[in-house]
């Protein structure tokens, strides 16, 4: 009796985060999944049925139309292409990055708070405005990054578009490697933060007496680094890359917040787009019967995707980690 009263009291307790989990992440979720076989598709008259009209009702027929036209029409592919890159470029770089500064960190004494401060506050900066502090560093005309490269006696680069031109009064366009060059950096850059924060935590956490022994033993730096700290850290890089693949496959606000709502630098629309924003782009768009099915269908592909990998990622840590 006394067991059924605690477990009534522990749902009670957790019922509220419960209902809001099956309404704003379940439903939706389900949702999505439904919408993306419904064939022209019109949110404008739910509850009208399948017919052949899709003015007059809310779907045409179930199957697979969505997902044939967003892989056959349009530049899906280059989204998911662009999207690709980001994961497997600036997840393994910022986690390595932010490993190396947090031993580096956690090898110093004086300044020690005031360089964890430094690196965490962009942590807690606006997304927007560290975008538009980007924009300024990189504008073709003025910029700190175009001021040093002309220090050193190069010349001026495209970086965002704008109204540079070459010998001839040809107009420059920044090439498609160019932003994505500025795009990984700033979402490398501001990923390191969070991270830095959880593998400090955990190196400081590890018993010294582990590098007193190494070191009586004779052991190189080197050696203690990959023998002692990355094996007994492997826990905190474990949740970091997964929780780091699943982010970086939902890019969206990084590219609005340097390159605006066009994603892409003057001139280039759509150059520097993601899935993500191939979907809010899919969603606003005035076709009533195509948007918002092909919205669902490119969420449902990406939602599979960051599946698949996630389970490939939890399947390495459970062979490699070391709780």
């Amino acid at each position: 009796m006394e067991v059924g009263k605690k477990q009534y009291k522990a749902w009670l307790y957790l019922a509220p985060t419960l209902i809001l989990l099956i309404i704003f992440i379940i439903y939706p979720l389900l949702n999505t999944f439904i919408i993306a076989f419904k064939e022209n598709y019109n949110y404008l008259n739910i509850g009208y049925g399948k017919g052949a009209d899709p003015t007059e009702y809310e779907f045409s027929s179930w199957g697979l139309a969505n997902f044939k036209a967003i892989f056959t029409r349009g530049d899906f592919i280059q989204y998911l292409k662009t999207t690709m890159i980001i994961v497997f470029v600036s997840v393994p770089v910022s986690v390595i990055l932010s490993l190396v500064i947090a031993i580096g960190l956690n090898s110093i004494k004086w300044l020690q708070k005031f360089y964890q401060t430094v690196f965490f506050m962009p942590y807690v900066t606006n997304t927007i405005a560290i975008g538009m502090v980007f924009s300024v560093m990189f504008a073709t005309h003025g910029g700190l990054v175009n001021n040093i490269i002309k220090v050193f006696g190069g010349q001026p680069q495209n970086w965002l578009g704008g109204d540079l031109m070459d010998s001839a009064g040809n107009a420059l366009y920044p090439s498609y490697w160019k932003s994505m060059l500025i795009l990984l950096t700033y979402i490398t850059w501001n990923a390191l933060p969070f991270k830095i924060l959880i593998l400090l935590s955990g190196l400081q956490s590890i018993d010294k007496q582990y590098y007193q022994a190494a070191q009586i033993d004779g052991a190189t730096k080197m050696r203690i680094a990959f023998r002692i700290t990355v094996p007994l850290l492997s826990p905190q890089i474990a949740y970091l890359t997964i929780t780091s693949f699943i982010g970086a496959f939902k890019e969206y606000s990084s590219v609005v917040a340097i390159f605006g709502n066009q994603a892409g630098p003057k001139g280039y629309r759509r150059q520097m787009a993601t899935v993500v924003w191939y979907v809010y782009d899919r969603m606003k768009t005035s076709d009533m019967t195509k948007g918002m099915g092909y919205a669902a269908a490119a969420a449902v592909v990406l939602f599979l995707i960051i599946m698949f990998f996630t389970l490939i990622n939890a399947w390495v840590s459970k062979k490699r980690v070391h709780y």
